[in-house]
């Protein structure tokens, strides 16, 4: 399939069925005609995906489509009959959306950290400018290990999850200036990377490693997952196929606004597991353990249940809470 000459044999349909779905009444013709090109619509968004995945012309359809949808299913005023399809259709489409972004940032964030931990180690005067010898090893030998209990763990979760939620939700706000996520990605490497080299420096790479990885696999890959969200953004404005800009802006700004609102819970409870879990005097391997877990239900959450969301024509949409569900369950 041609999809560019496959868009422009359709382009005025899908203009017309966009146009439909926009309106708040119809006459009975209109109504009729608004189900037979939805009914097009949506084999032709079939035919897309088989051959061609995810695309631009597939996404701007599947918008068409769900507000199509939503004019003859009717949405619901009742803002907690939503809440359940927010979890369980919206919000899971949108970060299937960003999966493979969000590995790329993990990549780029692992490979920068590595790469500066490495700098440092192996050019004493760049370790001797970050501090003195007794402050590196102070901070190698207690302050590190300090950090996770030296505040009561109810307050230290809230700061922690309040801070990662704001970060979080600036990625996801700037994405589109394209430079602040790069900004983020970059800091966040830094900082893992400063610290692994101090650790590793006074022989406590192990402790580094043990008192990281409980919160923080869930932690980081919710960071990672709102940076995309940004770049997703920033890449919308900069190439937005066959929308305009403003519009591809708008339409995935409101899909992507869910991931912000997602990952206030994501961090959540990362944030219960740094300031719980991670000082606690529990084994290692159940710590680890814990946040193992925690990580794989939401990568299930993300990759299984997005997926199934996002194939059944959801986009994370603001405006397609239950035509998403009425999708879902008649698929």
């Amino acid at each position: 399939m041609d999809l560019d000459a496959y868009s422009a044999a359709h382009r005025d349909d899908w203009d017309r069925l966009d146009e439909l779905g926009r309106r708040r009444g119809y006459s009975g013709r209109e109504a009729d005609e608004l189900i037979e090109r939805y009914q097009s619509g949506s084999t032709q968004l079939s035919a897309i995906k088989t051959v061609a995945g995810s695309t631009a012309y597939g996404d701007r359809l599947s918008v068409s489509l769900s507000r199509a949808r939503l004019r003859f299913t009717g949405a619901g005023a009742n803002v907690f009959r939503q809440i359940p399809v927010f979890f369980a259709v919206q919000l899971p489409a949108a970060l299937y959306r960003l999966r493979w972004l969000t590995l790329a940032v993990a990549l780029a964030t692992v490979i920068i950290a590595a790469l500066y931990a490495l700098w440092i180690s192996q050019n004493p005067p760049v370790l001797a400018a970050i501090g003195d010898n007794a402050y590196l090893k102070q901070i190698a030998e207690e302050d590190f290990v300090d950090y996770y209990s030296e505040n009561p763990a109810a307050s230290f979760t809230g700061l922690v999850w309040t801070n990662n939620a704001w970060i979080a939700a600036q990625c996801i706000a700037f994405g589109v200036l394209g430079v602040f996520v790069p900004y983020v990605i970059i800091q966040n490497a830094q900082n893992l990377g400063v610290n692994a080299a101090v650790m590793f420096e006074f022989g406590h790479g192990d402790v580094f490693f043990l008192y990281i990885m409980p919160h923080g696999m869930l932690e980081l890959t919710a960071i990672f997952v709102a940076a995309a969200a940004g770049l997703r953004i920033f890449w919308a404005w900069v190439a937005p196929g066959a929308l305009t800009r403003g519009r591809s802006l708008a339409e995935n700004g409101r899909a992507l606004f869910t991931v912000a609102i997602g990952l206030v819970f994501v961090l959540f409870v990362s944030g219960v597991i740094e300031g719980f879990v991670t000082p606690s005097p529990l084994p290692w391997w159940l710590k680890i353990g814990i946040g193992a877990l925690a990580l794989v239900a939401f990568l299930f959450y993300m990759v299984f249940v997005g997926g199934r969301a996002y194939r059944a024509g959801q986009t994370g949409d603001l405006e397609e809470f239950e035509a998403g569900a009425t999708q879902l369950v008649a698929g």
